[in-house]
């Protein structure tokens, strides 16, 4: 990493910390049906509603050692967890992809796809929310690149069409209609090759990880597979090129 850019990786690492507050909104109130803007924040065991100083991105957290200032009830660590993790997600996105528009749309996507994998690792919901924002970064991103826009219609299809099918015939059990909808709207904005890779990179990293929760907690065979493929999207959008080509050239 070049030196002269440290100060805009910090930039970067601060506006994504500061979105990664906004996700936490997003991941409590959006399964309770709750405004996103209207309602303050407040302890969820006191009611005591937060000023400023009480939501400083990560570092209000840790000055509190995780406590609400008013009742000393623990506040959870998924606040600073969220949080540090989309900051440290954009510094990376950033740094692979450059500073261009396109980081920017997938930092977009990397947060949406953070909030997303949360709500659904709890409730077995994907909210179309999600889908529609998706989409609109696709959107944005095939304006900015149309000659390519033959790449980008084919991934939002190429992925979508067999797991629809799926989603028909098993009637819902095999995959979540939500799940089908996130590979379309990703497909639309990272294009055919990247969506592909995606998702045989998400089934494997559920397949892992499940097993061995099923192994060790014992968990059902019914897994949330939205934190699994948004796994396999980020991984394929970051360096999914690099795979490829290492792939073909092993051929």
């Amino acid at each position: 990493m070049e030196i002269y850019l440290i100060p805009f990786y910090l930039i970067v690492f601060l506006y994504g910390i500061v979105i990664g507050s906004f996700l936490n909104v997003c991941i409590y109130r959006i399964p309770r049906g709750e405004s996103l803007s209207k309602k303050r924040s407040h302890c969820m065991s006191c009611g005591y509603r937060l000023a400023w100083f009480d939501l400083i991105p990560l570092f209000s957290w840790l000055a509190l050692r995780g406590k609400c200032r008013k009742c000393g009830a623990p506040i959870s660590p998924q606040y600073p967890i969220v949080e540090g993790f989309n900051g440290v997600l954009y510094v990376l996105i950033f740094a692979v992809n450059g500073f261009n528009v396109r980081s920017v749309l997938y930092c977009l996507m990397g947060s949406a796809l953070i909030a997303l994998s949360v709500i659904d690792f709890r409730t077995y919901e994907i909210h179309d929310g999600f889908h529609v924002f998706i989409l609109v970064l696709g959107v944005v991103n095939l304006v900015l690149d149309f000659q390519n826009r033959k790449s980008y219609l084919l991934g939002a299809v190429i992925v979508f069409i067999p797991l629809y099918i799926l989603y028909v015939v098993s009637k819902g059990t095999a995959i979540g209609g939500g799940d089908v909808k996130l590979m379309g709207a990703c497909g639309f904005l990272i294009g055919r090759k990247l969506i592909v890779l995606a998702f045989f990179m998400g089934c494997i990293i559920g397949s892992v990880i499940h097993l061995i929760r099923m192994k060790i907690r014992g968990e059902g065979r019914v897994l949330a597979m939205g934190p699994y493929l948004s796994a396999g999207i980020m991984l394929s959008t970051l360096f999914g090129n690099q795979m490829i080509e290492w792939y073909i050239g092993l051929l």
